[in-house]
């Protein structure tokens, strides 16, 4: 997944918590007929169920968000990933729900009967998941030592090899590099970019920026948003949803 698009470590355990939080919910409201089993034994049930449907829900976020842009197009994208995670998921929640309740599967005809819970729950448990991360600056990090360099240097024109990157600015179906050296354009999206831009310290600033944290030198505000001013004179914007994220990290 992208940056927004990909999930962070911190995504992922947020999601499993989620889906933890939303398993001790539906047990104790005994949703969809569990109620008449006692607590001690829908709650492992629908524990279980949730996590193992987060687990799977963070595998189609990751190829959804190679697709579809999770910042831009949030709720194409929650339609998506619900699908994804729905229709295996009533395959897993009717054969979970018959072998832990009742020691055998459930006639193959009450498959679909278990489609719209289900759907209903991935989508609203996505829906909150993707809005939770909405607002997260994508961070990279400079590469630790022994750790592999950044791969996104070696994607410049050979003009521009060894320049250091001060941003990359999305244009349509291409990416301009800002270097030191000056600028360039090549085809590849953002947020393929920012998967290969770990390595090097930055941070995306908006949906269509990437900056590196040492070419800023200065901040501006102008109608209520922030402008990064980078070396050689290059203004950046800080969209509003990027923008706390970067103040929590010490951006400005």
């Amino acid at each position: 997944m992208t940056a927004a698009s990909r999930p962070t470590r911190t995504d992922f355990l947020r999601g499993l918590a989620v889906a933890a939080a939303a398993g001790l919910f539906l047990a104790l409201s005994g949703a969809f007929g569990t109620g008449e089993a006692g607590l001690a034994r829908r709650l492992p049930y629908w524990v279980a169920v949730m996590i193992a449907g987060g687990l799977w829900g963070q595998l189609c976020a990751l190829a959804v968000g190679r697709v579809i842009d999770l910042e831009r197009r949030p709720w194409l994208a929650s339609a998506a990933i619900s699908l994804a995670i729905a229709l295996p998921g009533t395959l897993l929640v009717w054969a979970a729900t018959g072998l832990f309740f009742f020691g055998a599967l459930p006639p193959a005809g009450r498959i679909a009967g278990f489609l719209l819970p289900v759907l209903l729950v991935t989508a609203a448990m996505t829906t909150l998941n993707l809005f939770l991360a909405r607002g997260r600056p994508m961070i990279t990090h400079a590469a630790p030592p022994g750790r592999p360099p950044a791969r996104f240097p070696q994607r410049l024109p050979a003009r521009l090899r060894g320049a250091a990157i001060h941003a990359v600015q999305a244009e349509d179906h291409y990416l301009r590099v800002h270097t030191d050296r000056g600028s360039d354009l090549i085809l590849m999206r953002l947020t393929d970019a920012l998967e290969e831009l770990e390595g090097l310290d930055g941070a995306r600033t908006h949906r269509s920026w990437w900056v590196a944290r040492e070419a800023v030198t200065g901040v501006s505000r102008g109608d209520g948003r922030a402008l990064l001013t980078l070396t050689g004179g290059l203004q950046v914007p800080v969209s509003r949803r990027h923008a706390r994220g970067l103040r929590a990290a010490g951006w400005y």
